[in-house]
């Protein structure tokens, strides 16, 4: 069995900690990068037995260093979104099937066939630009998706609200994924009430409104689409796999990926779950750039390893590593 299937198999939690080690053992030897990290904090010769233990790459890395493993090249790059002058990150993909088996095998196992369901996007922010991981995998799932009234609406807010309204009465399963500003600019024009409706907000303000408490976002999308519960998605740029949550910001992820919580005070002590800290993130899809990466985001793991999203830091915890200005 080759280490995809490996990886994209993996069904309890001796598998994924066998798993884990031998790609952090890969890395570790392949990605320079991490290599150079790793021996910098005297991890390289310590005995290293689960995967609590294996030291999380600070996510800004992403910004600064060309994170692949040896000996290959990117098949596509991704890059996150930023305002003039910023630098963006870049995840440099070897091996673009890899994000294909891992966002398919993800919808699959939390939403089941993308065939069945219309796929709806209002994503502006994201179209506007290139580079966007996200728009890869929608674009993906809009393609599978065997439902005419499948795509893209930009500013359209008329067009998509016709159409809500044609795959209400039709009773088609129907996901609308949207960049969260976008969807509270629809709400204030438009109002329906469709129960079925899946609604997934993702990606923010992106800078074109004020940051709201989840709560109250949630219950004014909900109020404005008529359903119970507001869906979101959970992924990044310097990432290959995703979380979702059905409501209360509550996220799950499929078993190849985990979230643990670090210390913001000790960016390499690890705490227990039902306390607030920053997230680290083990994703197995990442196999050939770094599959363990300390983010900037702030969260709170609940048992099942179920988190949830509290807001973000600066990057003080890390500014000390002379790597990322090299």
């Amino acid at each position: 069995m080759g280490m995809q299937e490996r990886i994209f198999s993996i069904d309890n939690e001796d598998t994924f900690n066998e798993v884990c080690l031998e790609v952090y053992r890969y890395q570790k030897d392949q990605c320079a990068v991490y290599s150079k990290y790793v021996d910098l904090l005297g991890k390289g010769k310590t005995g290293i037995s689960h995967y609590t233990q294996i030291p999380f790459l600070p996510i800004d890395f992403f910004k600064t260093q060309q994170i692949i493993a040896a000996g290959h090249q990117a098949e596509i790059t991704f890059t996150s979104s930023g305002t003039t002058g910023m630098i963006t990150s870049k995840h440099h993909v070897a091996e673009v099937a890899w994000y294909e088996n891992s966002f398919r095998s993800c919808f699959q196992q939390f939403y089941g066939e993308v065939e069945n369901i219309a796929v709806l996007a209002l994503l502006p922010s994201y179209l506007e630009r290139s580079g966007s991981s996200l728009i890869y995998m929608v674009d993906d799932l809009i393609e599978r998706s065997q439902q005419p009234s499948s795509g893209y609406f930009l500013y359209n807010h008329e067009d998509l609200f016709n159409t809500l309204h044609k795959l209400k009465q039709r009773g088609t399963k129907t996901l609308l994924i949207g960049v969260t500003y976008a969807l509270l600019d629809f709400c204030e024009r438009y109002q329906i009430d469709f129960p079925d409706l899946m609604v997934m907000e993702t990606g923010g303000m992106k800078g074109k409104r004020k940051e709201m408490i989840r709560e109250e976002l949630h219950q004014i999308l909900a109020a404005g689409f008529g359903v119970e519960n507001i869906h979101s998605e959970y992924g990044m740029t310097e990432l290959l796999s995703q979380g979702y949550s059905f409501g209360n910001g509550i996220f799950q992820t499929p078993p190849w990926m985990k979230v643990l919580m670090r210390d913001t005070n000790d960016p390499l002590s690890l705490i227990e779950q039902g306390k607030t800290g920053a997230i680290n993130i083990i994703d197995l899809a990442n196999y050939y750039s770094c599959s363990f990466i300390a983010t900037q985001d702030l969260g709170k793991r609940h048992t099942d390893d179920r988190f949830e999203i509290l807001g973000r830091f600066d990057n003080s915890d890390i500014r000390g590593c002379n790597l990322l200005v090299q």
